[in-house]
């Protein structure tokens, strides 16, 4: 054992004498509850309204507030490129329309047409909450944008979308992602998702800190939403993990994430298997 580790084991064990913890679990409430500026976490529960019910007294809940809506970046970082693959690879094989579940402001429509081929007639459409698709639309006419970017508070609209892409988003969702497929009357032929909460055995539901609100926040167990997906006919054509993301969650063992997943499922009719292809 290095000596570096050696410190650790020994730190993580003071750590955890009966004296020491409540005193860290309290300083670490402070933090959770004074923060501005980091995506912290907080707590363990059974339900996603568990989780709401545990927000401070006062505080903000949720993005449907105007300074949540003001949290955007339209860049692309390392663990973006896999969907974005995904993506090209959608619009090359003629798929024409992508709905944005938890969009934002249509940060990634900004970020990512800078380097796709974007086909004639593309249709990007973001759901989100009121407040965030208020902000959005008012960007999108400011920067002159027709057609090509709209935006909408009802998930049913992404009924005949060809491809339903959600990034960092069905975490903050009160519904699963199979309630929500249940409501539409057509499916997309193509489901991305990246930047995903997914444990490898846990689903469970937590409340994270944005510095704006407090939010509900699910975690879900890898095989129960690939099991949820192909129960609608999906295939998954692929998977990748999002290093670069980590969710830490003091206090609780086994719960953290070392990193976030992506996958790509696609519709087929002939198909059989969560992984036939």
């Amino acid at each position: 054992m290095s000596a570096l580790n050696a410190l650790r084991t020994v730190a993580s064990a003071v750590g955890a004498l009966p004296v020491i913890r409540p005193l860290r679990e309290r300083a670490y409430r402070r933090r959770f509850l004074n923060n501005r500026n980091q995506n912290l976490f907080m707590g363990v529960y059974a339900r996603f309204e568990d989780a709401a019910a545990a927000a401070p007294s006062g505080g903000r809940v949720g993005y449907d507030n105007q300074e949540s809506a003001e949290l955007y970046t339209p860049e692309i970082y390392p663990y973006d490129y896999p969907a974005l693959f995904w993506l090209q690879r959608s619009f090359d094989e003629g798929l024409r329309t992508v709905f944005d579940l938890g969009g934002h402001v249509g940060i990634k429509y900004y970020a990512f047409r800078r380097h796709l081929r974007l086909p004639v007639g593309l249709q990007w459409m973001v759901c989100d909450v009121p407040a965030v698709v208020a902000r959005g639309r008012a960007l999108a006419e400011g920067r002159g944008l027709g057609e090509e970017l709209r935006f909408t508070t009802s998930m049913s609209d992404a009924s005949g979308f060809d491809v339903l892409y959600a990034s960092g988003s069905l975490q903050y969702l009160p519904r699963r992602l199979g309630e929500l497929l249940a409501d539409l009357e057509s499916l997309p032929r193509r489901i991305v998702l990246n930047i995903t909460a997914v444990h490898p055995t846990t689903t469970y539901y937590t409340l994270n800190s944005i510095g704006t609100a407090f939010c509900p926040y699910r975690v879900q167990a890898r095989d129960e939403l690939l099991d949820e997906v192909s129960s609608f006919g999906y295939v998954k054509r692929d998977a990748w993990e999002n290093p670069a993301k980590l969710l830490v969650l003091p206090f609780r063992r086994g719960l953290s994430l070392d990193h976030y997943s992506g996958f790509c499922f696609d519709r087929l009719p002939a198909a059989s298997g969560r992984d036939a292809l």
